[in-house]
């Protein structure tokens, strides 16, 4: 038996989709006969994770990250491949295997629309057969963790997005999941409400042990809570590591913003091997500056240029996977 929470090889999904002609001519012939032509989601993937992780993955809109996440949690079966999640082969759906996951889709619910939150509990309590006092508990808390207690008789509909992401947290957790799959858990939401919800998984992992996945497009979730991130790119995984080392991709560089008292020279010298990236107004700029160079460039910059802001960063996430999807060559093969 595997002591890792997630193994799986080489796995695989392929789609096969329609394909019409434009205007009146095209729809009228697929009626008739349409063109099939195949779709790769995902190609020969591979991954490994222990107990207790907390993994990122990370990748543009239609990189293949949901496609994963379903096969991973048995929604959907892969063309080819394996895989073994907590032990079970998840697009079998076993009971226990259902028992032992969550699954919460930001743009999706399990919630009853109708009735208030604290019903739909009840019957995810019979659903998942948890006792009376541990359901009490898990209310309890979770409620108080993420301080919604006073909201759980409101109708979900009169709920806030924020509020009604919290109740779904709440959802996915009562019936204390060995893993769980979060996929995009704080889109939409306002960044009070996506750093409450950061705060809650980092305490709540810290206290369970729960092996998380999550996909997120605010890089501010992925930095926070993952130590290690998967990268997936056109289908393929093409970086599997440290969130650190992930960073260093593209070099040692700070990210220095500058704002002037004044429009600058844009064209001038200084600016050649900075990759510099302007303000419409000509007053304010972005630049890559190498560590080792970073004071020396920074001082004659001051002595050359009428500065009025100044402030530098490590180069954010967000602009290493924009690099690496416009050059994925840079991650190599």
């Amino acid at each position: 038996m595997t002591t890792q929470a997630i193994v799986c090889r080489t796995l695989t999904k392929e789609y096969q989709s329609s394909r019409k002609q434009p205007g009146l001519r095209g729809t009228l012939q697929s009626f008739v006969s349409s063109t099939r032509v195949k779709v790769t989601a995902v190609s020969d993937f591979n991954l490994e994770i222990s107990p207790g992780e907390i993994v990122g993955l990370l990748g543009p809109n239609g990189a293949g990250k949901t496609t994963i996440m379903k096969m991973l949690s048995g929604i959907v079966a892969p063309t080819r491949g394996e895989a073994s999640v907590l032990g079970f082969e998840p697009f079998r759906r076993d009971r226990e295997f259902r028992r032992r996951i969550a699954l919460v889709m930001g743009q999706k619910t399990q919630l009853w629309w109708d009735i208030p939150a604290y019903d739909s509990f009840q019957l995810l309590q019979r659903y998942y057969e948890v006792s009376n006092r541990d359901f009490k508990e898990r209310v309890e808390v979770l409620g108080t963790l993420l301080g919604v207690t006073h909201l759980f008789h409101t109708h979900l509909r009169r709920l806030s997005l924020g509020e009604r992401m919290k109740m779904e947290l709440m959802a996915c957790l009562l019936h204390q999941p060995d893993l769980c799959f979060l996929d995009e858990p704080t889109i939409g939401l306002d960044v009070v409400a996506q750093k409450q919800i950061r705060d809650f998984f980092k305490e709540y992992q810290r206290v369970h042990k729960t092996t998380i996945i999550l996909t997120s497009h605010y890089m501010a979730d992925i930095d926070a809570l993952c130590p290690r991130i998967v990268l997936v790119l056109g289908g393929r995984k093409r970086f599997d590591g440290p969130i650190r080392d992930f960073e260093r991709i593209l070099g040692k560089e700070k990210f220095v913003s500058l704002l002037f008292r004044e429009p600058v020279e844009q064209s001038h010298s200084m600016w050649r091997d900075l990759n510099p990236r302007w303000d419409p107004s000509g007053m304010g700029v972005e630049l890559q500056i190498a560590e080792d160079k970073l004071r020396e460039v920074s001082i004659s910059i001051f002595s050359q240029f009428p500065v009025a802001d100044y402030s530098t960063e490590k180069m954010p996430i967000e602009r290493v996977l924009k690099e690496l999807m416009t050059n994925p060559h840079l991650i190599g093969e």
